[in-house]
């Protein structure tokens, strides 16, 4: 039995899709009453490198949560890859924390370092790991990831999931990059948003090989 399938988790993941899926269904309503000029306004902060943290606190309520069938991908690629370090940039409610811990606890254990922005949704993010029994595996860093990620992490990382602001992925990028073994893996969250890091792993030559998975992923591979 996986740590996806024991009492103390499943039913808290489902808990949580549904809260997610629901406020999911608010933020698109409350999308479609923007004017244009408030329209083009979230999408200039969405594509900013500076203005990332007004967005992301009017985003404070919203889960933001990877899907159901990304939350299974992540469980499968922490446990086929046999992670024992990963680093997550995004934490939000920790709903894809939760399956990446949750990998680890499968693999016998390992560490999970994760940076939020929001203090907020950091609170919920520990109080939703420790429900589960997971809290152990997972060191949650409070504050924009450009910082908190700059700085004492492991020598080698097996597995990165970048799930925040889409116009910092390369920045991300950079700061983990030389800490990742060869085969090292990187889940990449509506990658699509973030052009200048698909084009980056796509080059021939970037020493990834990378392939768009399922709707909203890009997955990655460090291939030297």
């Amino acid at each position: 039995m996986t740590s996806l399938a024991i009492t103390s988790l499943a039913p808290l993941l489902d808990r949580l899709f549904l809260e997610a899926e629901a406020a999911r269904g608010a933020t698109q309503a409350a999308v479609a009453n923007l004017s244009d000029a408030d329209r083009t306004r979230v999408t200039r902060m969405m594509r900013s490198k500076t203005d990332y943290a007004e967005l992301y606190g009017l985003l404070k309520d919203d889960p933001l949560a990877v899907s159901r069938e990304t939350g299974h991908l992540l469980y499968m690629l922490a446990r086929s890859s046999q992670a024992r370090v990963i680093v997550e940039f995004g934490t939000s409610f920790g709903i894809s924390t939760l399956h990446l811990a949750a990998g680890l606890r499968d693999n016998g254990g390992g560490r999970l370092i994760t940076s939020e922005f929001e203090p907020s949704k950091a609170v919920r993010a520990r109080e939703n790991l420790s429900g589960a029994g997971l809290l152990d595996l997972v060191e949650i860093r409070e504050g924009d990831a450009l910082n908190t990620l700059s700085a004492d992490l492991p020598e080698t990382i097996d597995l990165v999931l970048l799930d925040g602001a889409k116009a910092l992925y390369p920045d991300i990028l950079d700061l983990v990059e030389g800490r990742l073994r060869p085969g090292a893996i990187i889940v990449a969250d509506n990658a699509d948003d973030s052009p200048d890091y698909l084009a980056r792993v796509r080059a021939p030559g970037s020493g990834y090989m990378s392939t768009p998975f399922a709707e909203d992923v890009e997955l990655s591979v460090r291939i030297n």
